[in-house]
């Protein structure tokens, strides 16, 4: 109200309304320090600076003023632990109903916010179940052996640990642009160590080399240039959101952008150096099943019969067919009809 004004009535002229504001004088409004200054009356009498007994600072905030239904709102949010969401809402209600708001104004508890989030936690984990499973069969199609798809499978989490760890240093919580790095660094996990493990099969397979070290460390210096190259050109992306921080207009993109660049760190360090030395751990053992050939079905064509014999009586006669011939020519030693 000291910065911005309150509408305090309306005038009337020209055939137009103007709103009549009341807001602070300029000596005020002019930086935070006047504001801070600002000398305010005590219960007792007399006045202290608003500094002693407010915080006063400049903090990004976005410049929209949301409407529902022709009426402007204000979303109120907070984190709930300890207790289920919706008794929380419960208890917020009933401090609602016994309290007074201003004329034309109102506060209301969203459904959306309490029951419904419960329940969409269950379809949730529900569906992610469901994903990790489809993720460990399609790793068993592509290696053709259990043993590798448990292996590429088990060290997702890892490379998903770094995500958890740079949101938690910095304090964000989890929200769409979290819930999407997770998805990201999921996916440029799971195709390294595909890549990385089929590296190491044809190497094995395909050019005879013997399992051991040597084979191993062929195959990740094959595929040390492609992983760093992704993650220097994924981090170079989302680094500047970063730096930028949580300012208005990047509520989503900031949060994502500092899952993804902690959960870099991790993926790549997994498949250069903990992916290798898993393999030559427990990989000697682990051969691809044998492709199973589907039968084709057979293309020989019946022979058709290319000599006819027709016996006469007195006499015998073979016709020989010729293709791109009308008549027939008899065959040697017969006798002319």
């Amino acid at each position: 109200m000291l910065l911005q004004g309150v509408v305090v009535g309306n005038i009337f002229g020209e055939q137009k309304v103007f709103e009549v504001v009341v807001k602070g004088v300029p000596d005020v409004r002019q930086s935070a320090e006047s504001v801070r200054n600002l000398l305010i009356d005590t219960p007792g009498g007399g006045q202290v600076p608003l500094e002693e007994v407010a915080d006063v600072s400049t903090e990004p905030a976005p410049a929209v003023i949301k409407r529902d239904a022709v009426q402007r709102y204000v979303d109120v949010e907070a984190d709930v632990s300890g207790r289920s969401l919706s008794a929380v809402a419960g208890d917020v209600q009933n401090r609602l109903n016994n309290g007074e708001f201003p004329l034309e104004y109102h506060a209301e508890v969203l459904e959306q916010t309490t029951t419904s989030q419960e329940i969409n936690l269950g379809r949730v984990v529900g569906l992610g179940l469901v994903a990790l499973i489809a993720i460990f069969l399609l790793f068993q199609a592509v290696f053709r052996s259990w043993r590798l798809a448990g292996l590429a499978f088990l060290t997702l989490p890892v490379a998903l640990a770094g995500g958890v760890l740079a949101a938690l240093i910095d304090g964000a919580t989890l929200s769409l642009g979290s819930l999407i790095a997770f998805l990201a660094l999921l996916g440029i996990a799971a195709r390294n160590g595909v890549m990385l493990i089929d590296r190491f099969q044809r190497l094995r397979i395909d050019e005879a080399q013997a399992f051991g070290a040597e084979l191993v460390q062929s195959g990740a210096r094959d595929r040390l240039a492609p992983t760093l190259t992704v993650a220097v050109a994924t981090a170079a992306a989302v680094l500047p959101f970063v730096i930028m921080g949580n300012v208005a207009g990047l509520e989503i993109v900031n949060p994502m952008a500092i899952v993804i660049l902690g959960g870099l760190v991790t993926s790549t360090l997994l498949s250069l150096f903990l992916l290798p030395a898993l393999y030559l751990r427990f990989g000697a053992g682990a051969q691809p099943e044998p492709v199973t050939a589907t039968p084709q079905p057979s293309s020989a064509k019946p022979e058709r019969p290319r000599r006819s014999e027709r016996r006469l009586p007195g006499r015998q006669v073979d016709v020989t067919h010729q293709r791109g011939d009308e008549g027939t020519s008899p065959a040697p030693g017969g006798s002319g009809a």
